[in-house]
């Protein structure tokens, strides 16, 4: 009874499973339709008609040599037209280039659309609440995920679905062409090269899947470790791990190249299997058609002329060549998708990863509140963080109006920088509701790239003038240092920054904020690891330019808070207290924080 139960639950399991897998594969395929249907419909068309415009190609050029052979042995006895068959045969060869042209441009293009679509959706995927936050968490494998595996969705149509309708074609076409000889090889010769072509396929793609999931994610950790060497040699060197990484390194690299030589021994296997498989297949057609034709050597030489004669008419061995050369052509189709098999476990891999943030929507059901004058909203909102338990944020109620300068205070992990990233959209709240207005987010950590001082500048405007940029530069304090610069705007700074002091990396993000046109800022520290002076420069900078803004900052230094007219203290992810400016509380709340 136990045993049943358990075959019973290993049954649902497995069923389970399955539909997980169609659950995975249905919306990249959906977006494979829907992007590119008919371009991806025309050009499978076009590839079969290809290729069975070349098997009729090769059979129509051995029909037309053997029946112009047989007619020379006839000499004048018999009348053959060589014009049709000739003519025929230029079509097939002018049609198969054209067709090849045209297949390889429609299909090639209704890819590279399918993986523009594909991208764009994937980056607007990334652009939801938390997304940005997970990607911190994991950067490099998800990084891989945005490049490696959309290009492994390449194969799922130029690899599969493409040489699979021109293989399925190329078997219907050889099983008519040979039952015009007889219905029984024909449909033998049809059932052949399905079961055949068909069941190499699938046995390399069952062997080839391990192989292929065990390479990706021996690739991701070589990445990983790559990265890891060069951004961190340095300090791998002071601390005496460097030949050990260095090493590390290695056996992932022998690792990957033991995956790629297994890989490719199945390719190779698969290719010998495939080769076998069209030999036995001439070599049954050639005894069948050889069974069905009569033997020209077994009449006395009187009757030879009159056989020969009667054989051209009933197109015996003419016929005979064509099935011959047409079973010769079949089972190249089905050779094709071997690649395609071998990246199969690749390509269903990179489904499964792609496809949840193709369902992944960004959530636009935000009720607007009654108050026009509002900059931002929670109502009962809960926030919880991945791998955390407890609560960030606990049924917080907070209204901000239009213009106001809040500062949230409190020590460590109380969920002020939570707080800020639900006001900026980069966190969604697991319950409640949360409007904000569109707002700018000076973060902890100034974001800047290996790229020019303009490009990083730029990242708040694009369309932004050289003109505004100086203009930005000037109003942050930034200006006569770049001017000082050989390059000026076009000045590279390195990784994270590198070549800019902390002050000066601070006032470029301050530029930043200044040439972004919102309304909303929020400020997380704004001037956390500055000496005095340039942070009571900053803040000075930031009072001056933040008039008739709303200001949301999380601190915890007096001189930061001190922007502010209304505290909100928090403790454990709940609102402690709302103090006004002009309040003994404010002023005893505000002298309680620490001042650098």
């Amino acid at each position: 009874m136990k045993r049943g139960k358990e075959t019973k639950r290993g049954k649902e399991t497995q069923r389970d499973k399955e539909t997980k897998r169609n659950n995975d594969l249905q919306p990249v395929l959906s977006l494979f339709i829907r992007t590119g249907g008919r371009r991806l419909a025309l050009g499978a068309l076009l590839s079969t008609l290809v290729v069975l415009a070349g098997m009729a190609l090769l059979g129509t050029s051995g029909w037309f040599i053997t029946s112009a052979a047989l007619a020379g042995l006839a000499g004048s006895a018999v009348m053959f037209n060589v014009f049709v068959p000739s003519a025929a045969i230029r079509l097939l060869a002018l049609g198969r280039t054209f067709g090849r042209y045209a297949e390889r441009t429609v299909t090639h293009d209704a890819t590279f659309g399918v993986l523009a679509a594909l991208r764009e959706r994937l980056f607007r995927g990334w652009a939801t609440p938390d997304a940005a936050r997970a990607l911190l968490r994991r950067p490099s494998r998800l990084l891989f995920r945005l490049t490696g595996d959309i290009d492994a969705l390449e194969s799922v149509y130029l690899r599969l679905i493409v040489p699979a309708g021109a293989a399925c074609g190329a078997a219907l076409l050889a099983g008519l062409v040979l039952a015009n000889l007889d219905w029984r090889l024909g449909l033998a010769m049809f059932g052949w090269l399905l079961v055949v072509g068909w069941g190499v396929t699938l046995l390399v793609a069952r062997l080839a899947r391990p192989l292929a999931l065990r390479r990706v994610r021996a690739l991701e950790r070589l990445r990983a470790q790559a990265i890891d060497l060069v951004a961190g040699q340095a300090d791998l060197a002071l601390a005496g791990r460097l030949p050990a990484q260095c090493a590390q390194l290695a056996r992932l690299d022998m690792t990957l190249a033991r995956h790629d030589a297994a890989l490719h021994r199945l390719d190779t296997g698969a290719g010998w299997l495939y080769a076998v498989g069209g030999h036995v297949t001439v070599a049954a057609v050639l005894l069948a058609v050889g069974a069905l034709a009569q033997q020209v050597a077994s009449h006395p030489a009187q009757q030879q002329v009159q056989h020969i004669q009667t054989q051209v008419q009933q197109l015996g061995a003419p016929a005979a060549a064509l099935a011959l050369l047409i079973a010769l052509a079949a089972l190249e189709p089905f050779a094709a998708l071997r690649r395609g098999a071998i990246e199969a476990g690749r390509s269903w891999l990179a489904m499964r990863r792609v496809a949840p943030r193709l369902r992944q929507q960004a959530d636009t059901a935000v009720p607007t509140p009654a108050a026009a004058g509002t900059a931002l909203m929670l109502h009962a909102t809960t926030v919880f963080h991945p791998g955390r338990t407890g609560a960030a944020l606990h049924a917080v109620d907070l209204h901000i109006a239009v213009g106001e300068r809040v500062a949230v205070v409190g020590s460590s992990g109380v969920g002020k920088s939570t707080l800020l990233a639900l006001a900026a959209g980069e966190l969604a709240a697991q319950a409640g509701q949360v409007w904000a207005r569109p707002a700018t987010w000076l973060t902890q950590r100034t974001e800047l790239f290996c790229d020019s001082l303009r490009d990083n500048l730029r990242l708040a405007d694009p369309g932004a003038t050289d003109a505004q940029l100086w203009a930005a530069l000037h109003a942050a304090g930034l200006e006569q240092d770049v001017r000082g610069f050989a390059q000026g705007l076009d000045t590279l700074l390195g990784e994270g920054g590198l070549g800019l002091s902390g002050g000066q990396s601070r006032r470029l993000a301050l530029a930043r904020l200044l040439l972004r046109r919102a309304d909303f800022w929020l400020l997380d520290e704004p001037t956390e690891a500055l000496d005095g002076a340039t942070a009571a420069d900053v803040l000075a900078r930031l009072a001056r330019h933040a008039s008739g803004r709303t200001l949301l900052v999380a601190t915890h230094l007096r001189r930061e808070a001190a922007l502010a007219d209304r505290l909100l203290v928090m403790k454990d992810g709940r609102i402690d207290a709302d103090l006004r400016r002009g309040t003994p509380a404010f002023d005893a709340a505000l002298s309680a924080l620490r001042q650098h």
